[in-house]
């Protein structure tokens, strides 16, 4: 995620293993959900390395993000309650918490658990591991590749309208925030993407 090995760098289990004080089966299976997430490319008799980061793959994940993400917003706004406005919240306070501290990996993890608490209200399990993907990959680009051009707590500041939109019952203005915070996440311009969201194309 940060960059430390680069693409094809090879990782070794008794190596990470006396690095990090475990045991090697302890490695061998976060190495296997790292290759769940696509962040690791297990290979029979050549041993694990680290995946690509492709433009051209983040490109993809995230737009089936935003058509995940902004095609819920109609089941999120009608199970919307107090729990779920005071996690995210929550997760906000602990963004700026991390800004503060200067910790970019943290608040890549908090702005991943805010997404996935949100689609938690559209109640869609099956779906969920697919946006987790996304988000991983979508973040992982962001951290290797945008230069880092903004105060970290700009970032946090981009879930309040999120935030805003879902108080507010607006189904329309939810989409909206989400579909510019999504296509917005990486420094390349007004939109990495080209089209509008999904719930705007029906």
């Amino acid at each position: 995620m940060l960059g430390l090995l680069p693409p094809h760098g090879a990782l070794l289990e008794l190596e990470l293993a006396h690095r990090f004080r475990c045991s090697q089966s302890t490695v061998r299976e976060s190495l296997l959900r790292l290759q769940e997430e696509g962040l690791v490319i297990r290979v029979p008799h050549r041993g694990t390395h680290v995946a690509e980061c492709l433009m051209d793959d983040m490109i993809e994940l995230l737009r089936l993000r935003r058509d995940i993400e902004c095609r819920s917003i109609v089941r999120v706004v009608q199970r919307y309650g107090r729990l779920t406005h005071t996690a995210l919240t929550n997760l906000v306070e602990k963004m700026f918490d991390a800004a503060k501290e200067d910790d970019e990996y943290a608040l890549s993890r908090l702005d991943c658990q805010f997404h996935m608490r949100i689609y938690e209200d559209a109640g869609l399990p099956s779906v969920r591991p697919v946006l987790y993907r996304c988000l991983v990959h979508n973040h992982r680009y962001k951290i290797l590749n945008a230069e880092r051009n903004q105060p970290l707590f700009v970032i946090a500041e981009r879930h309040i309208p999120i935030l805003d939109a879902l108080n507010s019952g607006d189904v329309a203005k939810a989409v909206d925030a989400l579909a510019h915070h999504i296509t917005t996440i990486v420094d390349f311009g007004p939109s990495v993407l080209d089209t509008q969201p999904a719930q705007d194309r029906e």
